[in-house]
């Protein structure tokens, strides 16, 4: 099973930004510990990152027919871009939205996800062990498709 990894804006700032939110664990510590989980789970995965939203668009449709699954923490992006809904509607590949914070009791504007009516389920405020459980969804998913 092929997974991406995919990380919207400032994603690659963990451990720096707003640590109280967000926890002092860096990005490179976060890649490590999917890798593991990965080894362990026999699943392969890809990262990427970026701070643009196009280039994040750009990967999603790079992704058809490349990927099983998508964990996307689409961090800001979340509840501004219907561009990101589009293209995640576009390839119908499963995805699992994951928040490192719990977005439904921070500021109002971060209620509402765009993303979210095409995912498969919504991980939020599990801290960096959400990708985990994303990715475990994701893999349970894969083998009840594939026992149907």
């Amino acid at each position: 099973m092929n997974i991406l990894i995919l990380n919207g804006p400032n994603i690659n700032m963990l451990g720096i930004r707003e640590p109280g939110i967000y926890g002092k664990e860096d990005y490179n510590s976060l890649c490590e510990k999917i890798r593991k989980h990965a080894e362990k789970t026999n699943v392969n995965v890809e990262f990427y990152q970026s701070n643009h939203e196009g280039f994040l668009v750009d990967k999603i449709q790079e992704s058809y027919g490349k990927v099983d699954g998508i964990v996307f923490n689409p961090a800001a992006y979340t509840h501004t871009s219907v561009a990101l809904l589009d293209a995640l509607k576009s390839v119908c590949i499963p995805t699992v939205e994951v928040h490192i914070s719990d977005v439904s009791v921070r500021e109002d504007f971060r209620q509402i996800s765009y993303v979210r009516a095409a995912c498969i389920k919504t991980i939020s405020g599990h801290g960096t062990d959400g990708y985990l459980e994303a990715m475990d969804e994701l893999i349970k998913h894969h083998e009840e498709k594939n026992e149907a």
